[in-house]
């Protein structure tokens, strides 16, 4: 079989040529620490990996939303803890006012305070949170939760209920109450039954019955609120389980992608090794041959 010379140094060069490739390739693959996959190099990988990236962009939000969430859940619960304090003290004051040794300038007082606390209660009600600017007892349209009238009474401005922030795929929360659960569900509200009791202890003489009342209307307050403090506590715990499987889920997509995406440095190391010492072989026998003049092939 007859060999050009062409094909005697073609072969080598080419063969450098490859290694020299396959070397800059494991190079960039060791610098950057990424195999630089693409859709031609290995397609099924590639989509593999925009699915994870995408997956991993969504969860990013849905965790910002969690934590947005718990600290609105914190906030409201730390706002419902004052209302059963102010309640908490109203029951002792209504309690107090059914004293029938109490002169009618000491139930005015007793009124006063209640007024007092109705009005605390009234901006408490219409606290906002402190990340999103939103009332924590509103509906779900409206900047205030609660409004005075004309008259003095107190009644619910906001319409439906709060707005619920997604938290993951096909999730989401309500990170908050409505107000007409927590202040003045049917049959219970605090502000009205406050509202009475006070006007009843300003205007003097007999508050037997309109105290008992308050005592009534003040206790199933108290355990309206309970039930919203139950219910909110409720929701943080779910909030900080959805945390937990999200980054459990971010760790076993972060190996999944790890596995594809990343170089194995130690193996990487080695193949480079081992291409550099082939191609400086065939680089020396490629100048071997290439010194080789027409009076060697005679000899």
């Amino acid at each position: 079989m007859r060999i050009s010379t062409s094909q005697m140094y073609s072969r080598p060069v080419s063969l450098m040529t490859q290694l020299t490739a396959e070397a800059d390739k494991t190079q960039t693959q060791i610098a950057t620490t990424k195999l630089g996959v693409t859709a031609v190099s290995d397609a099924a990988a590639y989509i593999k990996l925009q699915q994870i990236q995408r997956a991993t962009t969504a969860d990013a939000t849905y965790k910002a939303n969690i934590t947005v969430a718990q600290g609105v859940v914190s906030q409201t619960d730390q706002t419902l803890e004052s209302v059963e304090t102010q309640l908490q003290r109203a029951l002792e004051l209504a309690t107090r006012a059914k004293n029938d040794t109490l002169s009618n300038s000491d139930r005015a007082s007793i009124g006063a305070e209640l007024s007092s606390i109705r009005d605390t209660l009234f901006a408490l009600a219409n606290t906002k949170d402190d990340i999103r600017g939103q009332p924590l007892f509103g509906g779900a349209t409206g900047d205030t939760a609660y409004v005075k009238n004309v008259d003095g009474s107190i009644s619910f401005a906001g319409t439906g209920e709060p707005s619920a922030i997604p938290i993951g795929d096909g999730e989401s929360i309500q990170p908050t109450i409505s107000g007409q659960r927590v202040f003045s569900p049917a049959g219970a509200d605090m502000f009205a039954v406050l509202g009475n009791l006070a006007d009843a202890l300003k205007a003097g003489g007999d508050v037997q019955a309109a105290g008992a009342t308050a005592l009534d209307g003040i206790n199933a307050s108290l355990d309206t609120v309970a039930l919203a403090r139950a219910s909110v506590g409720a929701r943080g715990a779910r909030l900080d389980l959805q945390a937990d499987r999200l980054t459990d889920v971010a760790e076993t997509r972060e190996a999944t992608r790890s596995g594809i995406e990343d170089t194995d440095i130690p193996t990487a190391v080695a193949n480079l090794q081992k291409t550099l010492t082939v191609l400086q072989a065939t680089q020396a026998s490629f100048s071997k041959l290439n010194s080789v003049s027409l009076f060697d092939y005679i000899k």
